[in-house]
């Protein structure tokens, strides 16, 4: 009925607090408990109010066009499940590297020998001012004044709460860039071509498809009355930086380890939405809440929204470039 959905607010819970607030690292606000609320209803509403522009927020740091390396070995790119990597102060130092360019950058894998693409969706670092980089918060929106780039990584937070323009400027500021829409679907479905990362039929939680509503838990009694419609949109609820911390929400990248296939690449169905190289405005795989509403799995496609859309549900990740095999 509305196949453009953006953040298809598809489950509603009323969780209880302390449980709620595992990882949460901004002042927790304790709702009111809601009665769930139709499913219907919640997309619906979602999908009558767009949000509206956004600055394009990132600064390419001077100097940051990184060397690279080839691709790791599948077996090498698993992620720590139940991770403790503080994201507050883990300082990434790992730069990836690049023998030629015959090869892919150690934190990607080819496909089909043409491109390469992240292993993992993206997280953002910042450039310190004496050369070093820390991590940028994934709970927050990306500051115009900060310089970021992508990086690709297993067992972080990957960054949501960002436009089409930044994961632009993001990836190339890494000395990568967005990936086409079906470069994006091709590495998805894998060399075998299925609807899913790892098969044609849907295993419930093998991505992360199967998430908890956080807007409905930090906004008890939403619904589509007109008083409402701005809790839908870019200056209401869904850019809320305590969205992505309840637990059940976002997970950590590649915590999901069946969420691949034979290509390596994790998390491209459900946890976050991945805008691709669309000027009109294209995200793709879905997010923790919804993995069918625009297209099932590898197929989902949001073209609702400009590139200058951000919510809490919109992630990236990058492609490079193979020379001339």
């Amino acid at each position: 009925m509305f196949p453009m959905l953006a953040a298809s607010l598809v489950l509603t819970t009323s969780p209880d607090a302390p449980s709620a607030f595992g990882h949460l690292l901004v002042p927790p606000v304790v709702p009111v408990a809601c009665d769930s609320t139709d499913t219907n209803d919640d997309a619906r509403s979602a999908k009558r109010l767009g949000a509206g522009p956004s600055k394009a927020g990132v600064v390419a740091a001077k100097g940051s066009t990184r060397g690279r390396g080839r691709a790791l070995p599948v077996g090498a790119m698993k992620a720590f499940e139940g991770s403790d990597v503080d994201d507050d102060s883990d300082v990434r130092s790992s730069i990836p590297t690049r023998t030629n360019g015959y090869v892919c950058p150690s934190d990607m894998v080819m496909i089909g020998r043409s491109y390469c693409i992240d292993v993992y969706e993206a997280s953002l670092v910042q450039a310190g001012a004496e050369g070093g980089e820390q991590p940028w918060p994934f709970y927050e929106r990306v500051s115009d004044q900060v310089p970021v780039r992508a990086v690709s990584m297993p067992g972080v937070f990957p960054q949501g709460y960002i436009s089409g323009v930044q994961a632009r400027a993001a990836c190339e500021a890494s000395g990568k860039r967005l990936c086409k829409p079906d470069e994006w679907k091709n590495a998805c479905m894998g060399p075998k071509k299925t609807i899913f990362p790892y098969g044609n039929k849907r295993e419930v939680g093998r991505c992360n498809d199967n998430g908890r509503s956080s807007m409905h838990f930090f906004n008890p009694g939403l619904d589509d009355k007109p008083e409402n419609l701005w809790k839908w949109g870019f200056d209401g609820n869904m850019v809320d930086p305590r969205l992505n911390q309840i637990e059940g929400t976002l997970t950590r990248s590649g915590e999901r380890t069946g969420c691949s296939n034979e290509y390596g690449v994790f998390d491209m169905v459900g946890n976050l939405h991945e805008w691709v190289d669309d000027p009109a405005g294209t995200f793709q795989g879905g997010y923790y809440l919804d993995t069918h509403l625009n297209g099932d799995g590898c197929y989902y496609r949001t073209t609702a929204h400009p590139m200058s859309h951000l919510d809490y549900s919109t992630g990236f990740r990058c492609c490079a470039d193979v020379e001339d095999l």
